[in-house]
């Protein structure tokens, strides 16, 4: 068969295009591994999304997948692998080797963890490397970890990790952290945050796991090292659009170039919506309004 709409990505834009898609009577098809995108890494508490003073991130999945469940849409538990066009058919092919079709796409397929490129990070990726709290912050409980990155991620990162480990150290490259001022304020007051400024990580060491982190003090012009036995990078994401980059436009950034008022990329039909845009707001309530509108954007692009 052939569906009206292909949804790639399982985050709060893609719920939100599934969500709309159905709404408009669309055959619609929504393809991920699983739900929640970045949202599904916070589980500090949301206190910005309309509706709701305070909600964590785990909460407003569960409560965003429950209404997308409810509606008539197909969900697809599989990986994509790339996207093709072939007689203004979409041609989407899947990790399990299915190929599917669509008329329209609509790519939202977020961003991904940026890797920290230093010596021994893929050595020891699952034995003290991660890039998620939310995933393996208990196996880290009373021991002693880094934090690599000063933005609103690390800060986040280091505020869930004290609920589990014994000392944690953040390490910014330059000379403050870039946190929000209430992100800062709520980790001073936890005893167990270290926040060190200038600090450029050189290399990850260990034998089975991580044991030790090797850094440069650009205030002291000097290599110092910390031991520790877990590394969580929190250096930022970037955009998975590398299944449609032959579709369409990527700038600097690799976001996809999208005409922000209809969504759609330099390829007809074909649309894209959140953090793999180059939209400026990297907020999950921007998100969720950007599938909608792809959304709508697709069904009156159907109708001609």
């Amino acid at each position: 068969m052939v569906y009206d709409v292909a949804i790639i990505g399982g985050g709060p834009a893609g719920m939100s295009a599934g969500i709309y898609s159905e709404r408009q009577g669309l055959d619609a098809v929504l393809i991920t591994k699983s739900f929640g995108g970045q949202m599904a890494q916070k589980a500090v508490d949301i206190e910005n999304y309309p509706g709701f003073e305070k909600i964590s991130g785990f909460d407003l999945i569960s409560k965003m997948e429950d209404q997308l469940r409810s509606k008539k849409i197909t969900i697809k538990n599989d990986k994509v692998v790339i996207v093709e066009r072939e007689n203004n058919i979409f041609k989407i092919k899947l990790e399990d080797e299915n190929v599917l079709e669509s008329k329209t796409i609509i790519i939202t397929s977020g961003s991904e963890p940026r890797l920290l490129n230093v010596a021994g990070e893929k050595d020891f990726i699952g034995r003290g490397v991660s890039y998620c709290t939310t995933c393996d912050g208990p196996l880290f409980a009373n021991k002693d970890i880094a934090i690599i990155g000063g933005g609103n991620g690390g800060f986040e990162a280091a505020i869930f990790m004290s609920v589990y480990a014994n000392n944690i150290y953040i390490l910014e490259f330059n000379e403050q952290a870039r946190a929000d001022k209430e992100n800062q304020e709520r980790a001073a007051k936890i005893e167990k945050i270290k926040i060190i400024t200038e600090a450029q990580l050189k290399e990850i060491k260990g034998e089975k796991f991580v044991n030790e982190i090797i850094y440069f003090d650009k205030k002291e012009n000097q290599e110092k090292s910390l031991k520790v036995q877990g590394v969580f990078a929190q250096i930022g994401y970037q955009p998975a659009s590398i299944l449609v980059e032959d579709l369409v436009d990527l700038n600097e950034k690799k976001e996809i170039v999208i005409n922000h008022k209809t969504m759609e990329t330099k390829t007809s039909g074909l649309f894209a919506a959140g953090d793999v845009t180059d939209g400026l707001i990297k907020q999950v309530v921007v998100a969720a309004a950007d599938g909608a509108k792809a959304a709508m954007a697709a069904y009156k692009y159907l109708q001609f």
